[in-house]
């Protein structure tokens, strides 16, 4: 850690926007789409979110690495960013549970990063001119060299990136003895989602994104769960195809961010790519069904479309929405057991708002099955 020299690093976007700084992290090159998280805390988390696969991310928090980084505050195997961005990157750290510095673990986990960058700028460029691919590295300042590599990444429009994430075989997890069975399709499932599900009487079987339904459906589950994720749900005919089943076994489903984007896909709503997303923990939604307000979690660069929705009052009602934009940020299907939040609320970093929805979705099972609830719910459901 104390040997540590940083080296001249560039960042490069495609629309030819250029910033100099310092290596951070191993010494290299990556490329992905840039985008920005605003949360204050949680590095870790969101660097092992795998709904960040395939993207290079901005910090705007202006210290990072500062209480180093610990083996169990993970999201998932490994860090999931493509590189990071930041102002500060802060190799000594104070705090005594830390397992490593910033820097032994992105060297551990081959990721490249670029510091000493303002980032202010960056996600001001950002929010102005939109979402675009980008390229760091430490290796050479070459622009025309980086621009030719640049050329060659994939826009995310289009992209499917799930099953390049997900579980390559099925696995369980909770305990087998707890009242309900759920079957979770993981396209990209952080590990706090599992846990809140595990924590509510769930025992849980995950299975890899592209599982057959009739494989899934075998097991038995009394509902079944669509996971967060990256990339475009349009590019997930799979997943929607397997969501349709679900719903004609008219069995409960939840789905979490790309689950609730495939879910909609599954009723003919269809999504969009947003100009520059939702990533931080401050996000302020509003539950329609109640009234009350949540800050929450969120990580999307797509969302579902409002004027099909509108449109389709029939079918699905609207139960939450942004209060920054107006987006949609969930709904509920009329017609089967079926309800979904764009945001993440095991809000693994960030506030526990919307921690209420795991214990819908518990309650819907649980009534499903003719199971009261007034107990199960005390004994069973932390906050």
């Amino acid at each position: 850690m104390g040997n540590f020299q940083p080296r001249p690093a560039v960042l490069l976007l495609e629309d030819g926007t250029v910033y100099y700084g310092k290596s951070a992290g191993k010494i290299g090159t990556t490329t992905g789409e840039i985008c920005f998280n605003t949360g204050m805390t949680g590095y870790q988390e969101i660097f092992t979110d795998p709904s960040y696969f395939g993207q290079l991310l901005v910090a705007t928090n202006a210290h990072i690495g500062n209480y180093g980084t610990k083996n169990a505050e993970t999201e998932s195997d490994s860090i999931k960013i493509a590189g990071l961005i930041c102002k500060n990157f802060t190799h000594k750290y104070s705090r005594p549970q830390a397992d490593q510095s910033i820097q032994e673990y992105f060297e551990q986990e081959d990721l490249v990063g670029i510091s000493n960058v303002d980032t202010r700028a960056i996600v001001r460029h950002i929010r102005s001119k939109g979402a675009m691919n980008a390229i760091i590295s430490s290796e050479t300042n070459d622009l025309e060299t980086l621009k030719a590599k640049l050329a060659k990444v994939p826009p995310m429009e289009g992209l499917e990136l799930a099953s390049k994430v997900s579980t390559d075989e099925p696995y369980h997890m909770g305990d087998p003895h707890k009242p309900f069975k759920v079957a979770v399709l993981d396209f990209g499932v952080k590990q706090n989602i599992l846990r809140c599900l595990s924590e509510r009487g769930c025992y849980l079987k995950i299975f890899p994104a592209k599982t057959p339904f009739e494989q899934v459906k075998a097991w038995n589950p009394d509902g079944y769960f669509l996971s967060n994720g990256p990339g475009d749900p349009a590019a997930m005919d799979y997943a929607v195809d397997t969501a349709k089943a679900i719903l004609a076994e008219d069995k409960p489903l939840f789905g979490i961010c790309l689950g609730h984007q495939i879910l909609a896909r599954a009723v003919d709503i269809p999504t969009y790519k947003m100009h520059h997303g939702h990533r931080g923990i401050n996000h302020p939604v509003q539950n329609l069904l109640t009234g009350k307000s949540e800050i929450t979690s969120q990580n999307h660069g797509f969302g579902v479309s409002p004027d099909a929705i509108n449109a389709n009052t029939d079918k699905l009602e609207v139960t939450h929405i942004n209060l920054n934009d107006n987006t949609i940020e969930g709904i509920r299907l009329k017609n089967y057991k079926a309800f979904s939040v764009q945001y993440h609320p095991e809000a693994s970093p960030g506030p526990h708002d919307a921690r209420y929805l795991f214990n819908q979705f518990i309650t819907m099972i649980a009534e499903d099955k003719g199971i009261a609830t007034d107990t199960l719910l005390s004994t069973t459901n932390p906050v």
